[in-house]
């Protein structure tokens, strides 16, 4: 009889035991010991993509003092040239305003750069320079600020042309190719021929 009421009376806890533990739900637990309730911290930083190294990073100065982002020039073939209105080069003008007329429509076009660095051939203000090469030869591409293109003050734009294609600007009317994608293709020395910077733009359209 003993025994009986023994086994009863554990049974009895057992299933009350029992009873507690089945109605527990998962918000009956502390926050902090929750199961399966780690958090994990994706690594979402994406890395910084090196600088595109064209000539789209650059802007330039218009004739107005402002702000030009050669990025506006995407996907265009471009000549960039120093220049300079009282150089004996100064006639190349006339070549540089035919080949502009033969090739813009091809996706072509001309930054011109005045410079005052090689003997002051450059002088007076932008309007000076600009009136002169439209009353004289014509010009209708772009013309920007004077700038320099050697020393401690040389564009940025300037400085890494010398980087592509290396060495000084001897004078005025050096010129540069630039090819759709923004990089460096050529550099021509002022004593070249416009023929030869007729070709090389031809090759890049």
């Amino acid at each position: 009889m003993m025994k009986r009421h023994i086994f009863i009376t554990w049974l009895t806890l057992a299933l009350a035991t029992a009873a507690a533990l089945g109605g527990c739900e998962r918000n009956d637990y502390p926050l902090d010991e929750q199961p399966g309730t780690d958090t994990v911290v994706a690594d979402t930083v994406v890395p910084e993509e090196p600088p595109a190294d064209n000539i789209y990073q650059f802007k330039v100065l218009d004739g107005n003092g402002d702000s030009v982002s050669l990025a506006d020039y995407r996907g265009m073939v471009l000549l960039v040239v120093n220049t300079a209105t009282q150089c004996g080069y100064t006639p190349q003008y006339s070549d540089l305003q035919r080949i502009y007329e033969t090739y813009q429509d091809s996706g072509f076009v001309i930054l011109d750069f005045p410079c005052n660095q090689f003997g002051g051939q450059a002088p007076g203000s932008f309007d000076d320079i600009h009136n002169f090469c439209t009353s004289r030869y014509g010009i209708t591409f772009p013309q920007f600020a004077k700038i320099d293109v050697n020393g401690a003050n040389a564009s940025p734009l300037y400085v890494w042309l010398k980087e592509k294609k290396p060495g000084n600007i001897q004078w005025n009317f050096t010129k540069f190719v630039i090819s759709r994608k923004g990089e460096v293709l050529r550099r021509f020395e002022p004593n070249n021929s416009m023929t030869a910077v007729e070709n090389a733009v031809k090759n890049a359209l």
